[in-house]
């Protein structure tokens, strides 16, 4: 088995999740994760949203990702940072790993990847012939090349204000043109590379001012703006609302992802379209992942971390 740390538990961990504080103390983080189903010995993924299947968001309005009592492994619920863990509603939620899929490449998709896949491809119905933008490439933002890339997007703009980061969208994951927020004007970059159009689908994947912002300005006429990545604390991007409906753009959140899709992203990894493997950075003992989330404090890694190695005897927690 397997489960990322990502920094959403660091988010956790720091104090800014109201669903840990109200759950209480002590508490297990955790939920990016693949395991063996005890009982039975199958494989599985697991989505990080867990939905009920019987509110009137499930039923009649067929959106799972916002439950109205959706669960959370490592949020609502104790997580993944554990050799074994109890999950509700498995048999509308969980996905049977596919042969040639291993648990690192099954937990890296667990939150990123699939958040990643809902924002591109089903909120924000990219094509092959779109160009998409990516403002923020943390760990979602190149979550999101990449499936731009496995989908077969021939023009991929990565925006960040790290130069390692965007060397690594372009040298290894796919983007086709990177600019640095930092150093050059977001909006004349992108306008020079689309031939002054702008890009077909926007994607603010960080959650600061500054990603959203730009991800709005950046779209085309006509175009779709996506915000998957959660802004934390007081953050309040001007939104203007006045472009937003002269040039009719669509503005579209993006929460999570469907465990319906969970099947189709496996079949990306499996058929080699697309290769989690390439932003996990290092594998790590269960007792290192809590040296390492506390490490966030200094800021993210370019990678992923896997906790891969349990203990030889797991324990119950109750």
């Amino acid at each position: 088995m397997a489960t990322g740390v990502c920094r959403s538990d660091w988010h956790g961990w720091a104090g800014h999740d109201d669903d840990i504080k109200n759950h209480g103390f002590p508490f297990v983080p955790g939920h990016e994760v693949s395991g063996l189903v005890v009982e039975v010995g199958e494989e599985v993924a697991v989505p990080f949203i867990l939905s009920c299947g019987t509110c009137h968001t499930c039923c009649y309005r067929n959106r799972p990702t916002i439950c109205e009592k959706q669960e959370q492994p490592g949020f609502t619920m104790l997580g993944s940072f554990a050799e074994y863990l109890a999950l509700p509603r498995a048999d509308r939620n969980l996905s049977v790993i596919p042969a040639g899929v291993d648990f690192s490449e099954a937990a890296a998709l667990g939150c990123r990847f699939t958040t990643a896949y809902r924002a591109v491809i089903q909120q924000g119905k990219l094509s092959i012939d779109d160009v998409i933008s990516v403002h923020g490439c943390g760990g979602l933002g190149m979550s999101c090349i990449m499936i731009a890339k496995a989908r077969g997007c021939r023009r991929i703009i990565a925006i960040d204000v790290s130069d390692d980061a965007l060397r690594k969208a372009k040298d290894e994951l796919g983007a086709t043109d990177t600019i640095n927020a930092r150093d050059e004007d977001v909006l004349a970059r992108v306008l020079e590379i689309t031939g002054g159009r702008g890009a077909d689908v926007a994607v603010d994947a960080a959650g600061f001012k500054q990603t959203c912002e730009g991800a709005i300005h950046s779209a085309r006429r006509g175009g779709t703006v996506v915000q998957v990545g959660l802004p934390i604390g007081d953050v309040k991007p001007i939104v203007p609302m006045g472009m937003v409906a002269g040039r009719e753009l669509q503005i579209i959140g993006s929460h999570g992802a469907d465990a319906r899709d969970m099947p189709s992203i496996l079949e990306l990894v499996r058929t080699g379209k697309l290769d989690p493997k390439k932003l996990i950075e290092r594998e790590v003992t269960l007792e290192e992942g809590a040296a390492a989330l506390m490490d966030m404090d200094k800021g993210s890694p370019l990678g992923m971390l896997l906790i891969t190695k349990f203990a030889e005897e797991p324990k119950s927690l109750l």
